[in-house]
């Protein structure tokens, strides 16, 4: 049988023991603070978050470059027949564009735009080491996959606005609305794009009970094999409440997992989402 790399950025954001459980091969973002470079999956959400409040400044993300994106497909070509590679949405990274750009100097190395971001493209790419492990061709693999992408559901409640202000995506007005009113705003990925949602009011903790419960009412038809919960910073009962709830709704399987330097850059602290394929497991 054809041996199958199944390769993602560190945005990929799954745990160590995820990532070998399903042979998942990644190649790091890195991220600025100030003049000190540092590895996506290196650098810790704490050490990130000190350097924000004392700063007041956002670490800037740089994505894979096509020389980083050179030297891992060559090193995976080694050991493997073929790569399928899960790349963060083209409208949020150069990454996707610049992965590409080296698999067409190579033989049998597949790119797929995950329109996504975190886990919601290691949901993705676990179902495309499933497919592999199943004997599919790496070709089938893509396009199975590929029809998937419309359906990951990814999104997640805020605490706070601060790194959304700094990084330019709201401004001074509704900075301080936000503070005001205690709004706490969801994101959604729709598209590829990150866009605002429901604006919930109130403690972090009731918010983040009504945000699933709103999630799991709107994306109603899940792929009830696998849901992630990942998250920034978030206390330990809100994690637990959000994959008990998952696993109430009837998930086989729920991997709570911490969201990257990069991801964290973007959203801050206390933020957490729920993640599944919601097509019903038909794909």
């Amino acid at each position: 049988m054809i041996k199958i790399a199944i390769s993602a950025e560190t945005t990929i954001d799954l745990t160590e023991e995820i990532l070998e459980r399903f042979d998942i091969k990644t190649v790091p973002y890195s991220v600025c603070l100030g003049d000190e470079v540092r590895w996506d999956g290196e650098l810790s959400n704490e050490e990130l978050v000190e350097y924000v409040n004392k700063t007041k400044t956002l670490p800037k993300t740089c994505a894979v470059n096509r020389e980083q994106f050179r030297e891992h497909f060559e090193k995976l070509l080694k050991d493997y027949d073929a790569v399928i590679h899960f790349a963060l949405s083209s409208e949020l990274s150069s990454a996707y564009n610049n992965a590409v750009a080296e698999a067409e100097t190579l033989k049998n190395v597949f790119v797929l735009d995950s329109r996504s971001l975190s886990s919601g493209i290691g949901l993705l790419a676990i179902y495309g080491r499933k497919l592999a492990d199943t004997g599919y061709s790496p070709k089938e693999i893509y396009e199975k996959c590929l029809k998937r992408v419309p359906y990951v559901q990814v999104s997640s409640a805020l605490k706070r606005v601060d790194y959304l202000y700094l990084g330019g995506r709201c401004g001074m007005l509704s900075l301080l609305g936000a503070n005001i009113l205690r709004i706490r705003p969801q994101i959604i990925i729709r598209e590829g794009k990150i866009y605002s949602g429901k604006k919930y009011r109130g403690k972090f903790e009731h918010v983040v009970k009504q945000y699933v419960r709103d999630t799991l009412n709107e994306f109603c038809d899940p792929d009830l094999s696998i849901a992630v919960v990942a998250y920034t910073t978030a206390p330990k009962d809100i994690v637990k409440y959000a994959e008990n709830a998952l696993k109430e709704r009837g998930f086989k399987e729920v991997f709570v997992v911490r969201a990257g330097a990069t991801v964290t850059s973007h959203c801050g602290e206390e933020c957490l989402g729920v993640y599944y394929i919601n097509d019903g497991g038909k794909s």
